[in-house]
């Protein structure tokens, strides 16, 4: 993926798209959950009191929104923002469609591919695995350069990795207020201290704008980003890290991606973070 060199505007275009961001999902939020409770789709939270779900799908739509913004300034090839816009509405989509029509009989990756394999039963949650890898293929696709055909195809496998597991793994930190949100702010931090310098970090910035509106609302309980939003910001945070970190850092991340997952197959995020005082502080920070 080739990019325009940082210079000053550039630098302003972050803060241009963070504060868009903001202030989109500032006047959106409402408008979609106010929709979304009036449609019926509430959950108990875990306080067990009835929110509205899917609420993360403002992140999608204030991503299209902006995107013209950044379409004029041509700070980004169009190539770049139309694999961001699939990434973003592709798993936005796939993710309402597990957040209101899926079941909680299988959880986990491991689950919904037994259910698939051995069962022959296709859940939301399969689906949206199996179509976020082939967005996350997509995307790897369009990242490659030009190389020595097995660079070419290590590059493709290393980058289709990094997309699919950044989805999955907001998806798995939202299970209490705040939390999926905080790991995307934290990974959208070390993304822009090691890929700073690069204008497509102002993609990055527009959906931070879109969380710190969001945020009051998660860590309130008032409302639940669903799968809806946590793939929206996952996917976010894996097309970001494969243009703008360097190879050894995307090595680095791929292996930080697959210990988490091996990590929270065998063991409770939540569980792990009440017994240690410092991820829990963090954890409680903001929360009624």
């Amino acid at each position: 993926m080739i990019f325009l060199p940082l210079n000053l505007n550039s630098v302003a275009l972050y803060f241009i798209l963070l504060g868009l961001g903001y202030g989109v999902t500032y006047v959106l939020f409402p408008l979609i959950a106010r929709m979304i409770s009036k449609a019926g789709f509430l959950r108990p939270n875990y306080r067990k009191e009835e929110i509205p779900v899917a609420v993360g799908m403002v992140f999608g739509v204030a991503a299209l929104m902006v995107i013209p913004v950044v379409w004029l300034t041509g700070f980004l090839p169009p190539g770049a923002l139309y694999l961001f816009l699939l990434g973003i509405v592709a798993m936005t989509l796939f993710g309402f469609l597990d957040d209101v029509l899926g079941s909680r009989e299988a959880s986990g990756l491991k689950g919904h591919f037994k259910k698939l394999l051995l069962e022959r039963e296709l859940t939301t949650g399969a689906l949206k695995a199996l179509m976020g890898g082939l967005v996350a293929l997509i995307i790897a696709l369009g990242a490659r350069s030009v190389a020595a055909s097995w660079e070419l195809v290590m590059g493709v496998v290393v980058h289709t990795l990094i997309v699919a597991l950044s989805i999955n793994s907001v998806n798995l930190l939202d299970l209490r207020p705040g939390r999926a949100a905080k790991g995307f702010l934290v990974g959208a931090l070390i993304i822009t201290f090691v890929g700073w310098g690069n204008p497509a970090l102002g993609l990055l910035w527009l959906m931070v704008g879109c969380v710190m509106a969001y945020l009051p609302h998660d860590l309130g309980a008032r409302a639940m980003m669903g799968d809806t939003g946590s793939n929206a910001l996952g996917v976010t945070l894996g097309i970001i890290s494969v243009w703008v970190v360097p190879w050894e850092g995307k090595l680095v991340y791929l292996v930080f991606l697959i210990g988490f997952h091996i990590f929270t197959e065998k063991y409770s995020l939540t569980q792990v973070i009440e017994k240690n005082k410092f991820l829990k502080y963090i954890d409680m920070i903001g929360r009624n």
